[in-house]
């Protein structure tokens, strides 16, 4: 009331006209001096004063706040790298006993205890307890996070593509099978990537359970929306059929997704079918697999093998157990079984030499087909290239002359008889799929040139025929306009062939463009600049040709071989220990993220660095 009062004087005061005596006002100024309200602004004014210098109890509040954040994120920051190291390494975060008493608390505790002696802020740092971010469910959530993070990254990338093609296969993880789905995109650098984005389980193996599924899998991305352009499975009957299958259940709503029956799986099926239709062939690999055997169930035969390797100065080297599916180790086991020279059949030593020629000859074509930037044009190019050599030593006698040469060198080296093996057991059905010869008594080989007839010949008669009958990529008419994006075609940018993938993926193509685009990469083309469609893509800025580039673009995205999903499982055969069998299946989903992403370094700085800077 008092300071009120003091107020209303010195308005008073104010309101006043002035002074006439100067005596009255210094009175005035004395009664207003002594006022509760003059001595409440000074001292206002020198807390200001204060306060200018010192800072505010405001201030000093939101500073001691913005300190603890600034803390926190780099005690977060440190939570982070341990996670990112972890995953990025394949190694696992839980212990067996994580107690404090326990003499090892897991990698993660473990490796934040190891920073702690060398970190000074972590060393000073106290958490509070309820914001540690040490216990299993706080792992599980910036496990969670980063994946979401890397996935939000991988979609986002996807709709500025705006096209994408799928790829789906599945394997059995213990007792529950599991659909990897994978994307194709290309980026707005020109760059082809292919990018795992969710494993799902199936609750039964049937065209329609595995379509929801994909189904599910682009709509919880958002992907649903987006074009998609081809769709690549393997040749099962359940995804390939065309009336009930997975590709036909899945064309219902994405009309545009052409089918292409997975290349790899396509090579691998031609020589095991080439196998299949040679009984010596079928069984001269099953002795492989018995060598392999015999040296890998044993010590002492395994330290023989070394020892016999070291003896003859050779390179130290291992048997690799056989695949079906993976027939570059086939021609690893031929190559390193010549080494041995133990066959004592000089029939058995000839396959040697005519397998290790056969399968080089498609080794190459074999690694091609697991490369993310393959394109269809290429791969059906290199696949061509594989049938003429193929075909060439078919027609040649020269080839044959030399395996047998070859032959007669190792097994005079190793005194190995050149009297061959008697009659062979008759067969009682014909091969399918490709029919060679008929039905009967196969008679026994007893010279280079029986060798040649009864082995070379009946080989590379099967694989030519199934190399010519398989590989139908996505139809004549497409492929035809697949084509004539690639330089190395002969009907490179031809306007009717474009117009064929251009009209089924409704693209206006403007004529125009071809023919500004003919001239342009001509150029280019003799500079060196032009190699492959990837970098004729690279050349065609979207302003300058907007639709030959979405062209171009989609002939890109198209799959070749649903390899990315091949190997998705193999991340997941390395995630599946028994130290990670207890984080849920949830947590190895997201945690497979960081098996696979996290290896490029560009991932994870690109990302963390915007994380951090949040």
């Amino acid at each position: 009331m008092a300071l009120e009062m003091s107020c209303n004087r010195i308005d008073s005061l104010i309101n006043t006209g002035g002074f006439s005596n100067w005596k009255r006002a210094l009175d005035s100024f004395r009664e207003h001096e002594a006022s509760l309200g003059h001595k409440a602004s000074v001292l206002a004014w020198k807390n200001y004063k204060a306060s200018l210098i010192e800072g505010s109890v405001v201030e000093k509040m939101n500073v001691a706040q913005i300190g603890d954040i600034v803390d926190r994120r780099e005690y977060l920051r440190r939570i982070v790298a341990v996670t990112s190291f972890l995953g990025k390494q394949g190694i696992s975060f839980r212990g067996h006993e994580e107690a404090e008493s326990s003499g090892n608390q897991g990698n993660f505790l473990e490796l934040m205890k190891l920073l702690e002696q060398f970190d000074p802020f972590l060393q000073s740092y106290k958490p509070p307890s309820n914001a540690t971010y040490l216990c299993p469910s706080s792992q599980n959530e910036m496990i969670e996070c980063c994946a979401e993070e890397i996935t939000t990254c991988i979609v986002d990338e996807v709709k500025k593509s705006k096209m994408f093609a799928v790829m789906a296969d599945e394997a059995r993880d213990g007792h529950v099978e599991q659909l990897a789905v994978c994307v194709r995109y290309v980026t707005a650098k020109g760059t082809v990537k292919e990018h795992f984005i969710e494993l799902s389980s199936l609750n039964s193996f049937n065209a329609e359970s595995i379509t929801d599924a994909i189904e599910r899998v682009l709509k919880s991305k958002g992907l649903n929306d987006v074009l998609c352009v081809a769709q690549t499975y393997d040749g099962a009957s359940v995804m390939k059929g065309e009336v009930g299958g997975v590709q036909a259940r899945f064309r219902e709503k994405h009309p545009e997704a052409v089918y292409v029956h997975c290349y790899a799986h396509e090579l691998n099926l031609v020589l095991c079918h080439t196998c299949r239709a040679v009984p010596e062939a079928d069984d001269f690999f099953e002795t492989l697999g018995n060598v392999y055997s015999f040296f890998s169930a044993s010590m002492v035969n395994h330290q023989a093998f070394h020892d016999t390797q070291k003896q003859l100065g050779l390179e130290n080297s291992e048997f690799v157990q056989l695949s079906k599916t993976r027939w570059e180790c086939q021609l690893n086991s031929v190559k390193q079984f010549g080494l041995l020279s133990k066959l004592s059949r000089f029939s058995s030593v000839y396959m040697l030499v005519m397998f290790k020629s056969l399968l080089s000859a498609t080794e190459g074509l074999h690694k091609y087909l697991q490369k993310e930037s393959v394109d269809l044009a290429q791969a059906t190019l290199y696949k061509d290239a594989v049938l003429e050599t193929l075909t060439l030593m078919r027609s040649s006698e020269e080839t044959a002359e030399q395996l047998y040469k070859e032959t007669k060198v190792i097994c005079e080296s190793n005194n190995i008889s050149e009297i061959l093996s008697g009659p062979r057991r008759k067969q009682r059905r014909m091969d399918d799929y490709a029919v060679d010869s008929t039905l009967g008594t196969r008679a026994p080989c007893d010279t280079g040139n029986q060798l040649k007839h009864h082995l070379l010949y009946p080989c590379l008669d099967r694989m030519i025929s199934e190399l010519s009958n398989r590989f139908s990529g996505v139809g004549e008419k497409l492929m035809k306009g697949i084509q004539a994006c690639n330089p190395a075609a002969d009907d490179f940018l031809s306007e009717e062939s474009l117009n064929l993938i251009a009209a089924h993926y409704k693209i206006q193509l403007c004529k125009e463009e071809i023919l500004v685009a003919k001239q342009f990469l001509a150029k280019k083309k003799k500079e060196g600049a032009v190699s492959d469609m990837a970098s004729a893509y690279k050349l065609l800025d979207p302003d300058m040709f907007p639709t030959l580039s979405l062209v171009f673009q989609a002939a890109l995205t198209i799959p070749v071989s649903s390899s990315s999903c091949e190997r998705s499982f193999s991340a997941l055969r390395r995630l599946h220990t028994w130290l990670r069998r207890t984080m849920g299946q949830s947590i190895v989903l997201n945690y497979y993220f960081f098996i696979n992403f996290f290896k490029l370094s560009r991932w994870q700085w690109q990302q963390w660095h915007r994380w951090h800077q949040r």
